[in-house]
């Protein structure tokens, strides 16, 4: 997204980004416009609905004034169901994510003067096809859906996310994920299977820097990063014991020594986790186990720029899209065993959740609700909140 339009796009409602988005649907006989029925399914997510038909029964719920807000005219009923689903299931669902997308990205900050964007991806296992010969279940042909995501590490909203083939396939689909956008001045941080030569010179030439992991995928670099002096390097530690378990973070970081060949590499950094688990046994007593995991990873902003303790909150900050994005949507909106399989509804209705967990924590404003799941319950019982965060400029 260039940064002429932001301004523009940055005073549309949602509403109005839904009306922009092309609709593949016949025009003969098509009762129902495509932006209402978006706000619909956008306004059921928001009260936590979990399947198209929650969300039509929400719908059913709306007083008419309210339907009037999203644009329903007021002699017109609600789309069915079976509307809904046929019309989120022939949306290009690549389009659709790029324009909301782009509008979550004006709402979102930095942390310490930088934009911080974690790129991870996810399947959805209760896409998956069904194995049989009728033709049920089909998926339009390609496969259980697997989404790369990128997270804005400031807010927690998500700023971009794109259908892939499989896993391996996210490695050139970071680049078209991230290309809309401007880069300039942010951090991108990516796990071991973006570690790549050209990967790191594409997000360098495009005026951003990169916090990525070493991995077995690159032996050779691994290896000399493992053979570094750390045992004279100074740490800095810190201590987790969020989650029912104790995680000490130990991080070292020197500047990248001239014979590690790495596009634009300014630091190495080595990570130590000590994770400790204590279970009750059933005579009362308690017994603990500890594992150690060391990571190694490459910047390319120099320690005097960016030093341990910050590198240490982005790295952070990438492992949590487990928890902050993937782990919501999976736990709060049951993703995992939501069945729609047809077209592309799987890929649209993530797209909802990203955008209602976005709006949340990046626009709705009530001090009672703590989570995701108590601003949906909030949403329920006041569907005009809902209807505010889409409506409003």
């Amino acid at each position: 997204m260039s940064s002429s339009t932001t301004p523009a796009l940055s005073r549309q409602p949602l509403t109005g980004v839904f009306a922009t988005v092309p609709d593949p649907r016949d025009r003969r006989g098509c009762r129902h416009r495509l932006d209402v029925v978006l706000a619909l399914a956008a306004v059921g997510v928001l009260a936590g609905c979990r399947t198209l038909l929650a969300i039509w029964e929400h719908a059913q719920d709306l007083t008419g004034g309210q339907l009037q807000q999203l644009g329903l005219p007021q002699d017109r009923g609600i789309p069915s169901e079976s509307t809904i689903r046929r019309a989120l299931a022939g949306l290009d669902a690549d389009d659709l994510d790029a324009r909301i997308a782009s509008w979550v990205l004006t709402r979102t900050g930095t942390i310490d003067g930088r934009r911080i964007i974690a790129v991870d991806g996810k399947t959805m296992r209760g896409a998956k096809p069904k194995n049989n010969n009728s033709g049920d279940g089909d998926d339009g042909g390609g496969g259980v859906p697997h989404l790369l995501a990128a997270l804005d590490q400031g807010t927690g909203a998500v700023v971009a996310q794109q259908r892939v083939a499989d896993k391996t396939s996210e490695i050139p689909a970071l680049k078209q994920l991230l290309a809309p956008h401007d880069l300039t001045g942010a951090v991108v941080t990516a796990d071991a299977l973006h570690t790549q030569t050209d990967t790191a010179q594409w997000i360098r030439d495009r005026g951003a820097d990169y916090l990525l992991t070493v991995k077995n995928n690159q032996p050779g670099l691994k290896a000399k990063l493992k053979a570094l002096p750390w045992k004279d390097v100074p740490a800095v530690s810190g201590v987790d014991t969020s989650h029912g378990r104790r995680v000490r973070r130990t991080i070292k970081a020197v500047a990248t020594p001239d014979w590690i060949e790495f596009p634009g590499a300014a630091q190495v950094l080595q990570v130590r986790r000590t994770r400790t688990t204590t279970k009750h046994q059933p005579d009362g007593s308690k017994k603990s186990k500890r594992t150690t995991e060391v990571v190694y990873l490459v910047c390319s902003i120099p320690p005097e720029q960016a030093p341990p303790e910050q590198v240490a909150a982005w790295i952070q900050g990438h492992w949590a899209i487990e928890n902050r994005l993937h782990w919501v949507r999976d736990v709060t909106y049951d993703e995992d065993r939501h069945q729609l399989r047809t077209g592309s509804g799987p890929q649209v209705m993530a797209t909802l959740r990203n955008l209602a967990i976005s709006l949340i924590r990046t626009i709705y404003d009530d001090p009672a609700t703590t989570s995701i799941a108590s601003a949906n319950r909030a949403m329920t019982r006041r569907p005009t909140k809902a209807i505010k965060l889409l409506t409003t400029p």
